[in-house]
């Protein structure tokens, strides 16, 4: 009887485990399960962002401000115009875009699902131009568009579903209640979006969304290489790839160039009009009669 109890949970931890609905990435093609819907996704993100928003400081710099703005601006209508031309003009609603620039010496940014950017002064002198601006704030946006948060929240719930399931299976078995309980506490942890660590393979999945992005808006994807070499030389410390939620610098440069050839595809440089104006001098002849 107790051998029939457990493949019976088995079977309903298979199927929980299995449920959501299947999505397909922009531009890379994946397909992904998701547990949660974008609406509550979305309130959740909205609740954190106005939080993080009340204690945060604006930049004073307009200057800088005004940039962040300006590339987050290109960034989302090149986005916008993507999904709508390739049948997804029903991702656009999800996203209210915003652009802040906040006081913080941290070398960071990140767009919370919705479109709600952040980006830390501490960033702008390793990005240096707009062009590398572009390809961070890319990056960011590009796990926002790909729903990594909503795919790391599902697969959170997969495991705490998982794990409900298997305490009830150690119960049966004669497992003790303490150590059901440490069990349970290995996957009670927080979720703020702020701060969520995505998996080496939503990094890369955002790097090469990201890339393509900031070319679609006009901004060359080229700088991206020595964008990375430039993050990698201020980084203090080296941590193994294995043992990382991102690629290594060397893995990450070697990646975007394999991407490079698409992105180009993508990009068209500004081009600057200029108009001359070919000021003609009209010249009168007065004609004399003589009478």
């Amino acid at each position: 009887m107790k051998k029939l109890r457990v493949i019976l949970l088995a079977m309903l931890a298979t199927m929980m485990v299995s449920c959501g609905t299947t999505s397909t990435v922009p531009i890379t093609g994946r397909q992904q399960t998701l547990m949660v819907s974008d609406g509550e996704v979305l309130s959740l993100a909205s609740q954190q962002y106005q939080e993080f928003m009340k204690s945060a400081k604006l930049s004073t710099n307009t200057t800088n401000t005004n940039m962040v703005k300006r590339v987050g601006q290109k960034l989302a209508t090149a986005v916008n115009n993507y999904l709508n031309n390739n049948g997804l003009s029903a991702e656009v609603k999800n996203f209210s875009w915003e652009f802040n620039l906040v006081q913080d010496k941290q070398v960071n940014a990140w767009c919370m699902p919705g479109g709600k950017i952040v980006v830390y002064e501490g960033l702008l002198p390793v990005t240096q131009d707009e062009a590398s601006l572009a390809i961070v704030v890319g990056h960011e946006i590009a796990h926002a568009v790909a729903k990594h948060s909503a795919e790391q929240l599902s697969t959170q719930m997969k495991q705490q579903q998982g794990l409900q399931i298997g305490a009830a299976v150690a119960g049966m078995l004669g497992m003790g209640t303490n150590t059901q309980s440490i069990l349970a506490a290995v996957v009670s942890q927080g979720f703020s979006f702020k701060n969520l660590s995505y998996s080496r393979d939503h990094e890369s999945e955002a790097d090469h969304m990201g890339l393509i992005f900031a070319a679609m808006a006009g901004y060359d994807p080229q700088v991206a290489t020595t964008f990375w070499q430039r993050m990698a030389a201020s980084s203090t410390s080296q941590t193994a790839e294995f043992l990382s939620d991102h690629p290594s610098d060397a893995t990450r440069i070697k990646q975007i160039q394999g991407w490079m050839p698409e992105a180009l595809k993508y990009y068209k440089p500004a081009t600057t009009t200029t108009t001359t104006t070919t000021a003609k001098k009209a010249t009168t002849t007065k004609k004399t009669t003589k009478k």
